[in-house]
């Protein structure tokens, strides 16, 4: 039985070239195109069957990547998104993850990459490329740390940041909101990296969905 695909880009040539590609592979097909986040749900409210996967462009008119994947999280749960985007802002890549995406892409990836995205979906649950580690994304994917304790410590302004940075704010709106300078936030931000052992702002979070410090 096929893997069944569905695609959601405004760009029509490049879905009508991702769908070429998908049908390349062996054990998956294409089951609909969409042009936009309303465009999918309206298709999928009517279709006798549900993708496995679901390819979603970030920046669509009506309703964009953001939206739809909050909508089918709470619809459609079992279909594993693969947010697809010329962006690569942390602060996206995060809101994603936070909206239920599975995966992750550049749309300026290989084609090996992409069919690696899909299989890998298909048998772990999740593929996010180089932007986060096979060992931070087995974190997600992990329970809490049972016990209470845990290797690091973090004071209440510091996990006061943890809390705010888990979202698409930049560096210098999450200053204004907490009320300090953009360089406190910087010294909190380098204090956590090194408490936490991570590099990017990414890694931190999972490190704190990990520990329980944070929540989706």
């Amino acid at each position: 039985m096929s893997v069944l695909i569905a695609i959601a880009d405004d760009h029509t040539l490049l879905a009508a070239a991702l769908s070429d590609m998908v049908r390349k592979f062996e054990h998956y097909d294409v089951l609909l195109v969409a042009e936009n986040g309303r465009d999918l749900l309206d298709q999928l409210a009517v279709s006798t069957q549900l993708p496995d996967i679901l390819l979603l462009d970030l920046s669509m008119p009506v309703m964009d990547g953001f939206e739809t994947a909050i909508h089918l999280r709470k619809l459609y749960p079992t279909i594993h998104i693969l947010a697809l985007s010329m962006d690569d802002r942390e602060e996206h890549i995060i809101r994603m993850i936070r909206d239920g995406a599975r995966g992750y892409l550049l749309k300026g990836c290989r084609p090996s990459e992409f069919r690696l995205a899909l299989d890998e979906i298909m048998e772990k649950g999740y593929y996010y490329s180089e932007f986060l580690t096979t060992q931070l994304i087995r974190n997600l994917n992990a329970p809490p740390e049972s016990s209470p304790k845990l290797p690091f410590t973090l004071n209440n302004r510091e996990l006061e940041f943890l809390k705010i940075a888990c979202s698409e704010l930049t560096y210098t709106e999450i200053a204004d909101i907490m009320c300090v300078s953009p360089r406190t936030v910087d010294g909190y931000r380098e204090i956590i990296f090194q408490k936490m052992n991570v590099k990017t702002r990414v890694g931190m979070v999972i490190e704190g969905l990990r520990h329980g410090l944070i929540t989706l």
